[in-house]
């Protein structure tokens, strides 16, 4: 069966690489981790996947899908979809039909996303029109990149910017997926705090991107900090190796380095004088 388990797997190897061709990746020759890129439109997707020994007779092959358009309920259906796929066809090779389902449900998604657009257009025009007109008059607010923490292949990498309204919060949301890398990353996680001009209420947020709780662990560090009129992203680069409650930590690590860096981190006096004592 082992034998007969690596011919399949050579045999789909070669013929993904040639129906792909360039988008058609070795990720590790030892590992037996490939990669393809699915481009619709402006929409792109990354699947990773590793062919276990006892695939495709005894189980699926082990994959993580990179798609930064995809998020909560959407990335559930989807999975779910593989799942299916892999269970309509115990036994044989699925790597290609997850590939062409992954494909189809960007098309979908792109033709529904034009559909609601073009709603909401319609619906509320003069109001969009003032909007936009508004952010272009609005610069930017500067963008600060801190350190990359690595852990296993993964890497966490968080980014500031002081934010005093929700069209400085997508200015920058929009200014950082214009990197590509960054826009390719598995999760783009954040959080953001600030108090509208003229107001006592502080209007906060966060986003999970996929890594489950991961916004709302951001939001509770900007809370008990006090952080005003700041926005948080932390971009993470899965690297194929579950790292479990560690990743977190690393979250957390990354969003505070960013935080001091930029001066949201007061420190008392009673902080300074640990500090000093551990010196």
């Amino acid at each position: 069966m082992a034998d007969n388990n690596s011919a399949c797997q050579r045999d789909e190897i070669e013929a993904l690489s040639s129906i792909y061709g360039t988008d058609f990746h070795t990720e590790s020759l030892e590992h037996k981790t490939y990669s393809v890129e699915i481009t619709e439109g402006e929409v792109s997707s990354l699947l990773q996947v590793t062919m276990p020994p006892d695939y495709p007779s005894d189980s699926p092959p082990i994959y993580m899908l990179s798609a930064p358009w995809l998020k909560g309920l959407q990335r559930q259906e989807l999975c779910g979809y593989l799942e299916e796929i892999y269970l309509e066809n115990l036994g044989e090779s699925v790597i290609y039909l997850w590939v062409e389902r992954i494909r189809q449900f960007m098309v979908e998604h792109d033709q529904a996303r034009e559909q609601q657009d073009h709603h909401q257009i319609t619906l509320s025009l003069a109001s969009c029109k003032l909007e936009d007109e508004t952010e272009d008059l609005t610069p930017c607010p500067k963008i600060i990149s801190g350190e990359i923490i690595s852990d296993r292949k993964s890497h966490f990498q968080p980014h500031l910017a002081a934010v005093k309204s929700e069209a400085h919060v997508k200015q920058v949301l929009r200014k950082l997926y214009e990197n590509k890398k960054i826009a390719n990353a598995t999760h783009n996680m954040f959080a953001y705090r600030f108090y509208p001009e003229g107001s006592s209420n502080v209007n906060q947020n966060c986003e999970d991107d996929g890594e489950i709780h991961a916004g709302s662990r951001l939001l509770h560090l900007l809370q008990i900090l006090d952080a005003k009129d700041v926005l948080v992203v932390v971009t993470r680069w899965y690297g194929g190796v579950h790292l479990g409650p560690d990743r977190f930590k690393h979250i957390n690590n990354a969003a505070r380095q960013i935080l001091d860096l930029c001066g949201y981190i007061i420190c008392t006096q009673d902080d300074k004088g640990k500090k000093n004592k551990k010196g």
